[in-house]
């Protein structure tokens, strides 16, 4: 079996399937990053045996120091891990980032599993997380690049620390009204508004580029379920996908190049 590890800025997210399985997860979890010591004792308790582990780790060496502890603690000193990073092309996907190593490994990732889901299709591919990025696949392969700006929440975040006599966002929720009646609905309309325009900016401009071709949006990442709502993506079919890191790591270990 094989254990696959997002490791974000906020969450760690696993799965563990099966190689020669159809991509489903056997198991699967996700918690803060506070809790990691949680995860030697149940992933023990699975009584699970590896054939090898796949992380993905934008989040620094510490967490990288302290997952590997967590795994060698639950599954001993010869597991087999690969620490995912992006390439100049894996898993039949080509890197055209300009310098390949810089592309962040959860975008390498998700591109990976957009891919793999819809071989053939061109994709812009919309992670809504932390930070939300936006990139672009093409339908004969290659990441062509794309956009990152902050996500959802640290967008409202920020405009409440920073700015004077604005109030602290908790939970987000959409409002009920686009020209919103309070301060913080007005807020967090704004930065509904604002990553949803981003999104399809994104989605325009690859028209622009491909006329001749047809387009599709997959969305992921937490943010992902409150935006849905507010996107006019026009013709492209919008998938919203749960865990496409996840996905992406899979197809790595099991593509074979």
């Amino acid at each position: 079996m094989l254990l696959l590890i997002d490791a974000g800025n906020t969450r760690i997210k696993w799965a563990v399937a099966a190689p020669a399985g159809n991509g489903r997860w056997l198991h699967h979890g996700a918690l803060g990053r506070g809790e990691l010591g949680e995860l030697p004792a149940l992933w023990s308790a699975l009584g699970l045996t590896l054939s090898a582990a796949c992380v993905s780790n934008v989040a620094g060496p510490v967490l990288r120091d302290d997952l590997e502890a967590a795994l060698r603690q639950a599954f001993g000193a010869g597991l087999d891990i690969e620490w995912f990073a992006s390439s100049a092309q894996r898993a039949g996907l080509r890197n055209g980032y300009r310098n390949p190593c810089q592309l962040g490994s959860d975008r390498f990732a998700a591109a990976i599993g957009a891919r793999a889901m819809f071989p053939g299709e061109e994709l812009v591919v919309a992670t809504c997380g932390t930070a939300t990025t936006i990139d672009a696949v093409s339908a004969e392969g290659v990441f062509e690049g794309g956009m990152i700006l902050p996500g959802l929440g640290t967008m409202a975040t920020s405009l409440a620390l920073n700015t004077a006599q604005l109030p602290q966002i908790g939970e987000l929720a959409p409002p009920a009204r686009v020209f919103a009646d309070n301060t913080v609905d007005a807020i967090v309309s704004g930065c509904i508004a604002a990553q949803a325009g981003a999104i399809e900016h994104a989605l325009a401009e690859r028209r622009r580029q491909r006329p001749d071709r047809a387009l599709r949006c997959v969305l992921a990442g937490g943010a992902g379920a409150v935006l849905a709502p507010h996107l006019a993506t026009g013709a492209a079919p919008l998938e919203k996908v749960d865990n496409l890191v996840l996905a992406g790591l899979y197809a790595v270990m099991t593509h074979g190049g």
